[in-house]
């Protein structure tokens, strides 16, 4: 076998099964062992950042990493979006990069670059693969380290030569990633004390604790001590939520509603969650939403185990079998008039169906819509963690794969889903089921409204116009037949209700333009 095939046969054997791909010349020989293996699936973007946020969606739900096949550093770099947006939602990843023979590097040819300086930034590991000899062990070290809880970003760099010579070494399987740790018993006591003592306290949870079963033991820890109250973090993977489930709110992203929501707690508990910050530094404000004084008490960081944490205070507290508060199923009156935040908001929470998978790249549009829907069927929500924009088609290409039984609604800013609308493309090459809102309000309303943040109350005509997306204005039913997805369009909540309810029902993708 060569090079490229024991790269496959690795992968195969540490349970990747999945390859999202965009590949080049380089990479034909790591194609065709892709190709001798059909156990590997194999998935076409036809830009490496659909690539690589499909790889992400595929892992949030599956809880094991994929494989990407990227081109060269270019390639790399065109995906680079994507992996920063898994390396903040702490997604696990197995990039294969192809590169120049190793003999071919040193006369500088025209794709040649330097794919380690780029992959470091947004990677755990890196490494090139010198030798064919290497590729079998190096693969396994990948695999592990991007299975180790919560999840991290590798990079094997895979030359040309690497992959065509042969190689008599044996296939490596990789190691069983490491368990994470727990808190020690002394520190859970500490902060055990704390949630006793009276005072406000605040339960700030992120990562896996926001899956079902940690979310319960949330929920009974905070109806065990009245003084505690419950929030995740503002930006989340995954989230098990609706009827009959914890319900948890998100710290809120601007930053004046967010200092008011945390001001008067003295004691903040962090588990699998960060020190809550502001998105962006805006003049006068803090960059910090905790209130000055307010003691934080880390019981596990994102590495850490979040469930087993939350299982030793509630032993520690007495409150395992608390009842904790969940949601009763309320859906809202539908809004029926034209379509503005709050009429697509009522229209979606009726309309998504029990087990769905939502996908929320809705930016500012879809500001309310996570309270709204929190009394909804059950379902399961990601969301866009980096902030870097173009994650919502790809996201779902990925999901949708991994769940492939599970009814998806996507809800898609309009200007952010340019970044990525080949994504669509690949939605109906593998005939998903995914059904896609793009809220039409022709322009890029979030930094609109930051404008006023940074204290540019009146923008002239030149700033507006670098904002706005209505010269031309897109034509969404247009381009997504483009991609060979069938679509309609939606101006009110009549209308949004009945296109949802034929996008669920397709047999493939289904986009709706819901005109604001």
């Amino acid at each position: 076998m060569n090079g490229a095939e024991s790269l496959v046969k690795t992968l195969l054997a540490g349970g990747v099964d999945i390859c999202f791909t965009n590949p080049g010349t380089s990479e034909m020989h790591f194609v065709a062992a892709l190709d001798a293996h059909a156990d590997m699936r194999c998935v076409l973007g036809l830009q490496e950042n659909v690539v690589t946020g499909a790889a992400d969606g595929y892992t949030r739900m599956t809880d094991k990493p994929a494989a990407t096949l990227l081109h060269l550093g270019p390639g790399l770099s065109n995906g680079l979006a994507n992996i920063h947006n898994a390396k903040k939602s702490r997604t696990g990843m197995v990039n294969v990069v192809g590169d120049h023979a190793t003999y071919h590097r040193k006369y500088n040819a025209p794709l040649t670059s330097d794919i380690e300086g780029i992959a470091h930034p947004v990677s755990h590991w890196v490494r090139t693969s010198p030798t064919a000899d290497d590729l079998s062990t190096d693969a396994a070290e990948a695999i592990t380290r991007a299975g180790t809880h919560p999840g991290q970003i590798t990079t094997l760099i895979l030359p040309a030569d690497s992959a065509w010579t042969e190689t008599d070494k044996p296939i490596i399987t990789a190691a069983t990633a490491p368990a994470p740790a727990g808190p020690d018993a002394d520190r859970v006591c500490e902060i055990a004390r704390v949630l006793k003592s009276g005072e406000p306290v605040v339960l700030i949870i992120g990562g896996r604790t926001l899956r079902e079963a940690p979310l319960g033991l949330a929920g009974a820890i905070v109806a065990g001590t009245p003084n505690t109250t419950l929030k995740a973090e503002a930006a989340n993977a995954r989230v098990e939520r609706g009827a009959g489930r914890v319900a948890i709110d998100r710290i809120p992203y601007p930053v004046d509603i967010a200092v008011d929501q945390l001001k008067g707690f003295k004691h903040a508990v962090l588990i699998e969650a960060r020190d809550p910050v502001a998105f962006f530094a805006y003049p006068g404000k803090p960059s910090r939403f905790l209130p000055e004084g307010c003691e934080v008490h880390e019981l596990a960081a994102p590495e850490d185990n979040g469930l087993l944490a939350l299982e030793m205070l509630a032993d520690e507290l007495g409150v395992r079998n608390a009842k904790p508060p969940v949601s009763d199923f309320l859906l809202p009156p539908v809004a029926n008039g034209a379509l503005d935040p709050d009429s697509i908001v009522s229209v979606v929470a009726n309309a998504i169906p029990e087990n769905a998978i939502i996908i929320d790249e809705a930016i500012t549009t879809g500001r309310q819509f996570f309270p709204v829907t929190s009394t909804a069927n059950p379902h399961t929500w990601l969301q866009i963690n980096g902030g870097a924009i173009g994650i919502g088609f790809p996201l779902a290409v990925g999901a949708a794969i991994a769940a492939p039984d599970r009814p998806l609604i996507a809800l898609q800013a309009d200007g952010s889903g340019m970044f990525t609308l080949q994504g669509l493309w690949t939605q109906a090459r593998e005939g998903l089921n995914i059904t896609t809102i793009v809220f039409h309000n022709r322009a890029y309303k979030i930094l609109l409204g930051e404008m006023r943040n940074v204290g540019v109350e009146n923008p002239g005509p030149s700033a507006l116009d670098m904002l706005e997306l209505d010269r031309p204005a897109l034509d969404w039913v247009a381009l997504a037949n483009g991609m060979g997805v069938e679509a309609g369009r939606a101006a009110d909540g009549e209308t949004l209700a009945r296109e949802i309810q034929r996008g669920l029902a397709c047999e493939g993708p289904y986009l709706i333009e819901a005109v604001m």
